[in-house]
């Protein structure tokens, strides 16, 4: 079985996550889409949280599943019998950093390979940090993540229009 993590912190999870989910999800006989837990950083949705709600997003996503993982990457995919970490580049930006990661992963795990895939065009602007600052402002961000996603936005800012 080709089996791929999915890591990220998906603090919401949107619609370019989703994109990349599902190009893996066509590419792997099964996505795991692994929830970090960091306590470096400082998250809107719990770990639980955020593991409840990607849940609910890719209900009937046959060969997906939703896990949660708070060690060295290499460590969860080795254990959870992944050759290949999925990793979204949305720029020139992103590449950079996740080359790095990318290296020292393979350093760490030879046997593991980084598959690079980008989002859709309309999705390459799009990250958690930008949906979170919109919805904290009361802005509207039903065209960036599903409509339970807005809706835990709306609930966790006390804003009328996520």
């Amino acid at each position: 079985m080709r089996r791929a993590i999915y890591p990220g912190s998906f603090d919401p999870i949107t619609n370019g996550h989703l994109d990349v989910i599902d190009r893996a999800a066509r590419l792997f006989d099964e996505v795991i889409v692994a929830v970090a837990q960091n306590d470096q950083k400082k998250s809107l949705f719990t770990a639980e949280e955020r593991m409840t709600l990607i849940t609910g997003v890719l209900d009937g996503a046959p060969n997906v599943r939703v896990s949660r993982f708070d060690s060295l990457l290499v460590e969860f995919a080795r254990a959870q019998g992944a050759t290949a970490v999925v990793r979204g580049l949305r720029a020139v930006s992103d590449f950079e950093f996740e080359f790095q990661m990318a290296l020292m992963n393979r350093k760490l795990e030879p046997g593991i390979e980084t598959i690079f895939l980008m989002p859709a065009e309309n999705y390459t602007y799009l990250s958690s940090r930008i949906v979170k600052e919109i919805a904290r402002l009361g802005g509207n961000v039903t065209a960036f993540v599903p409509p339970s996603i807005a809706t835990a936005l709306r609930e966790k800012f006390g804003t009328g229009s996520a």
